[in-house]
């Protein structure tokens, strides 16, 4: 079951006129979308955790409030990444400004999947050692030996989704998470789908 922080409620209360409604209005929908949310202040500001990882955080400013997903890229795309505010919803002025209740739970859920499935952020530190070649895990190539389907789509894909489920496999702490996480690369391999496909946008 989730929790909630009572610094949220301090945060809220706190906040301008203006941003008290916004505010409420997403905690609303974090935990009608996500009952095990569990709440909690992170840089000072409201943050909603989930399966043991950040799922989004929200903040009230002098006029105006932010929200964003914690990997908001996969969720939203890189065009989903505001230059006007933090987040990826720009200036938030009312509840209007917000995407609708029924799609705000859909990103939600988007998020909450990302962390079940052990999904990480995209970090700057990442995506900079893109360019660089990384080393296939024995059991891997051992794997895609003999898979020919999957290793032709394997040896098809750019460095970045070859990148993606080496770290995906490699990161994995118990053997067992570990072998879980190859049969499903190769299963997904073989269907020509990118580690994170079910994230990407049409």
């Amino acid at each position: 079951m989730g929790t909630r922080d009572p610094r949220i409620d301090a945060y809220i209360e706190k906040s301008a006129d203006f941003a008290r409604p916004i505010l409420k209005h997403i905690r609303s929908v974090v935990h009608e979308t996500c009952p095990d949310a569990e709440e909690t202040m992170k840089w000072s500001m409201p943050h909603f955790d989930y399966a043991g990882s950040m799922m989004l955080g929200m903040a009230s400013f002098k006029e105006h409030c932010a929200l964003g997903f914690w990997k908001g890229e996969l969720i939203l795309g890189k065009e989903g990444v505001s230059t006007e505010a933090m987040g990826q919803f720009g200036c938030i002025r009312t509840v209007s400004d917000l995407p609708s209740r029924k799609v705000l739970a859909g990103y939600i859920r988007q998020a909450m999947q990302l962390n079940e499935d052990g999904i990480t952020r995209p970090t700057a530190k990442k995506a900079a050692a893109k360019t660089k070649s990384v080393a296939v895990p024995s059991d891997l190539a051992t794997a895609l030996k003999k898979d020919r389907k999957a290793r032709a789509t394997f040896d098809s894909f750019s460095p970045s989704h070859r990148r993606a489920y080496i770290e995906w496999i490699t990161e994995a702490k118990r053997p067992e998470t570990r072998q879980r996480r190859l049969d499903t690369t190769l299963d997904q391999l073989a269907e020509g789908k990118p580690l994170n496909w079910k994230y990407q946008r049409s």
